[in-house]
């Protein structure tokens, strides 16, 4: 197991490699204050990678320790050469936070983290009572490559040039277009809103209010079909922890802590 020490923002974070159920993954942990209130867990969607929550991880940073994960495929973690699935996912976001020694972290999710993080919450309830979906994804009645396409080049528009570099690449060299179109099917084959009414955990669902991809409307319906679901609505589009990691870190501390 080899761990980095890098640092973002004057914010020191250990970069670890591991491999689990033989899938590999990276973490990436953001130590906290030496009191820290909790642990969070942060899961990336589609193509991308944890550097995209970097801000957020700064901010949650301030009151506990924050986690990153890069899922088998994604990022940092290598190729797994074999088909991995919504569940598979979950099963390791499951391994990876039993192994780390976490206790009810905070766990959290952006876009098809938010598939995965919802399937954890369902298959292992006793792992948190507290989990945030960020843009959940995806519309019921709008699963389809094309429409979905056209909503992503459209919220690039409205986009940070440096949220938009960082998922480029990611898309591009880092988890490639081979895998990404292989992990296409469990994205767009995933019915989230099946899984909210079996919600034991707290939730916390937050959106864009310029986001092309999650509609207000999309998230309004999460939360109306979960147990205790909260909404809050935040400034930016679909990559809201570019655009607003303090206004989501301090509805999260509100939530749950």
């Amino acid at each position: 197991m080899a761990v980095r020490e890098r640092s973002f923002r004057g914010t020191t974070f250990t970069m670890t490699r591991s491999s689990v159920r033989g899938l590999g993954i990276v973490l990436r942990r953001f130590g906290g204050p030496p009191v820290a209130t909790r642990d969070y867990v942060l899961v990336h969607g589609i193509g991308v990678s944890s550097r995209y929550f970097q801000p957020l991880a700064v901010e949650l940073a301030r009151t506990g320790r924050v986690w990153l994960i890069d899922l088998p495929g994604y990022g940092s973690a290598p190729d797994p050469k074999r088909d991995v699935s919504i569940v598979d996912h979950s099963e390791v976001l499951f391994d990876a936070i039993t192994e780390a020694g976490m206790e009810n972290p905070v766990i959290v999710g952006h876009s098809m983290g938010c598939q995965v993080v919802s399937e954890l919450a369902v298959r292992h309830p006793e792992t948190s009572d507290s989990i945030v979906l960020l843009a959940p994804t995806i519309e019921r009645g709008k699963r389809s490559v094309l429409t979905q396409a056209f909503r992503l080049g459209i919220d690039m528009l409205f986009e940070p040039p440096r949220a938009n570099w960082v998922v480029l690449t990611d898309y591009v060299f880092r988890c490639g277009i081979p895998y990404y179109l292989r992990q296409l099917p469990h994205l767009l084959g995933d019915a989230i809103e099946e899984r909210m009414p079996r919600l034991a955990a707290r939730t916390l669902v937050v959106v864009g209010d310029r986001d092309r991809v999650v509609p207000r409307r999309w998230a309004r319906e999460l939360v109306s079909l979960a147990p205790n679901a909260t909404l809050a609505v935040v400034e930016g589009p679909h990559v809201i922890m570019f655009t607003d990691p303090d206004a989501i870190a301090r509805h999260v501390r509100e939530v749950f802590e």
